[in-house]
């Protein structure tokens, strides 16, 4: 039975005047963009709702399947933009052929060209995207496309053949991983399910293929989808970083980039982390447009998260609202708007970092190390106020700041492919289990699947190792840093690795210490003295070498201690040196070799660290 007090708000509410129904986002998907050379690329629209208008556009351009950015076209669309995405060459709706980011200038400057043409476009084109999808905005930009007006590439493809893709001759393997994860995943072959089942199993199966490489032409389920075994055999076996590298090389050439403000985004623990830093350097000086920087702690493309890997950082490491933080740099460059860029928050100065290890290394109820930090601004990169100190090897395993003074001192060590040194974290991305990101106790876990007993990498014979006393004070390491190494080899060619730990003493939460990896960097003996020519080396003979870390800062307190681990392997963070001096990744044999480190008064071998005053 309805109530008196039922039929009187029935009657009240029923007088109202309709309430209008909120516009729906306008969403076109599918169109076909055809480039210069007549393939159609696949592409989404989303455009403010409610009314016809022109308004500033923002793109993607990705091999990730441009569904997926399904919640940045809504965001964009309702705060009065007109949002793109778009598949890039023969990946997902798109046609013709995918090769790595060799076709994303020409056809993101033809996609620009159709955007501009559109009505519901002013001409005007900022964009968006992370990993490839960064790279397909520095594509952009050293196209010079006119309708582009400013990137924020995060964590973005960059200088391949300097770090990070090949990293100082060494092949870094996530992208052996990424072709086994994606070959069966939006490709052309991927459109043929049977074809699809045997790459996925291809990918299921790439553990069992590990110790079988070097992948050849034919030889894998992998040949089913040709265009990506072509490329990852080519990118295995040329180590020299010239033409083959040449897309993205934003150090070679920076004036080749488009003069527009530019936002770049990176992480101390990203893959790609040691590029954004170097790109900042040479794009400040190259352009006269505004350039910033921000680094966080954060790992591949988790901007968004305060814990990496086994450490927390705390809740002010993570970037609260993702599409917020962008649409306040787009405002401004796209709109006009007078707001935060230049004046206040994350955008106060052209450059951000998170300063590291100002926690007190507390286990929180998570299990993980509280390592902490917090934000600081800056006005440039590397800070003017650096000093760089040189932290010497010494013959007793101690690492300080006084030279050696022996006459003779070295330290041998068996590298063996067989059985190469695992990587515990790091500045990794496309890990999907073959790889572990972040921050790590360097000791095995069930998180490592080739070091998984509880054992710490220092007690390995092939892992030498060297640290200071327990510090007296502070000590802060920020900037760009680099071991200066003498060594020799029984072999032709070999590698040399660094990684630079943060060694936390006992304590109750922690009662063997916590051995913290920084960072940690590589060199492939053949290419020590240029990145663009190989040169094998003549077994016994002693050599310089130079060892470049990824970029990092980090306060090592007092009572910790700052260790240097110098290797020959880290694996399967970089692929595997044979030792043999054969063509890169066409070996058929692999040896043991007897690796040498010198450290005496004629061969000081240090590490430089940027270190605070």
């Amino acid at each position: 039975m309805i109530t008196t007090r039922q039929r009187l708000a029935f009657a009240f509410f029923s007088s109202l005047p309709a309430l209008a129904q909120k516009p729906e986002i306008q969403v076109e998907k599918n169109v076909m963009v055809t480039t210069r050379d007549g393939v159609n690329l696949a592409t989404d629209i989303y455009l403010p709702a409610g009314h016809s208008g022109r308004w500033p556009v923002i793109l993607t351009r990705t091999p990730y399947n441009k569904a997926g950015m399904k919640s940045y076209g809504e965001y964009f669309a309702a705060h009065g933009y007109s949002f793109v995405a778009q598949d890039t060459r023969g990946r997902y709706g798109s046609d013709g052929v995918w090769h790595w980011m060799t076709d994303d200038g020409p056809d993101g400057a033809d996609c620009a060209a159709w955007i501009a043409r559109q009505p519901w476009s002013n001409g005007q084109i900022g964009m968006v995207g992370t990993s490839y999808s960064g790279g397909t905005q520095h594509a952009m930009a050293l196209e010079k496309v006119p309708q582009l007006a400013t990137v924020i590439p995060v964590d973005a493809v960059a200088n391949m053949g300097r770090q990070s893709m090949r990293n100082a001759g060494a092949f870094e393997m996530r992208f052996w991983n990424w072709i086994m994860l994606n070959a069966g995943n939006g490709s052309r072959a991927s459109r043929d399910a049977g074809t699809a089942a045997a790459l996925h199993e291809l990918s299921a199966q790439r553990f069992a293929y590990l110790p079988h490489l070097p992948l050849r032409p034919g030889g894998t389920p992998l040949k089913l989808a040709p265009e990506y075994e072509a490329w990852l055999i080519a990118a295995m076996r040329h180590g020299a970083d010239d033409a083959f590298w040449a897309q993205n090389n934003i150090l070679a050439d920076p004036s080749r980039y488009k003069d527009i403000p530019i936002y770049l985004v990176g992480g101390w623990y990203d893959s790609w982390g040691g590029n954004t830093s170097a790109n900042y350097v040479a794009l400040s000086k190259a352009l006269k447009s505004e350039v910033y920087l921000i680094m966080g702690p954060w790992i591949h493309g988790a901007q968004g998260n305060h814990a990496h890997g086994q450490v927390e950082f705390g809740p002010a490491a993570a970037v609260p609202d993702q599409l917020a933080w962008r649409r306040e740099w787009f405002d401004h460059w796209l709109k006009g708007m007078d707001n935060t860029v230049g004046r206040s928050g994350w955008f106060a100065s052209k450059v951000r970092i998170f300063v590291m290890g100002s926690g007190d290394g507390h286990k929180d109820a998570k299990g993980h190390l509280f390592h902490g930090g917090v934000w600081r601004h800056e006005n440039e990169w590397p800070l003017a106020r650096t000093q760089y100190t040189p932290y010497y090897l010494q013959d007793t395993g101690a690492l300080a700041t006084t030279k050696p003074l022996a006459d003779q001192a070295a330290t041998s060590y068996e590298s063996d492919p067989h059985n190469p040194v695992p990587t515990l974290g790091g500045n990794i991305s496309s890990g999907n289990d073959l790889l572990t990101p972040g921050a790590w106790d360097q000791r095995g876990s069930e998180k490592f699947w080739n070091w998984t007993k509880p054992i710490p990498i220092s007690a390995r014979n092939d892992v030498v190792v060297f640290r200071t006393d327990p510090l007296e004070r502070d000590v802060e390491v920020t900037g760009e840093i680099e071991v200066k190494l003498w060594a020799s080899s029984s072999a032709l060619d070999t590698d040399f690795t660094a990684k630079l730990i943060d060694v936390y003493p006992p304590s109750a939460d922690w009662p063997g210490g916590v051995d913290l990896n920084i960072e940690d960097g590589i060199v492939r003996a053949r290419f020590r003295d240029s990145l663009a020519k190989e040169k094998l080396m003549e077994p016994g003979q002693v050599y310089p070498f130079t060892i470049k870390l990824y970029p990092t800062s980090n306060v090592f307190k007092k009572g910790h201690r700052i260790r240097v681990d110098i290797a020959s392997s880290n694996f399967p963070r970089f692929d595997i040196n044979p030792n043999t001096g054969e063509p890169l990744a066409q070996h058929r044999r692999q040896i043991v070799a007897t690796n040498t480190i010198y450290h005496d008064a004629s061969h000081p071998s240090h590490i430089v660290l940027p270190v605070i005053p």
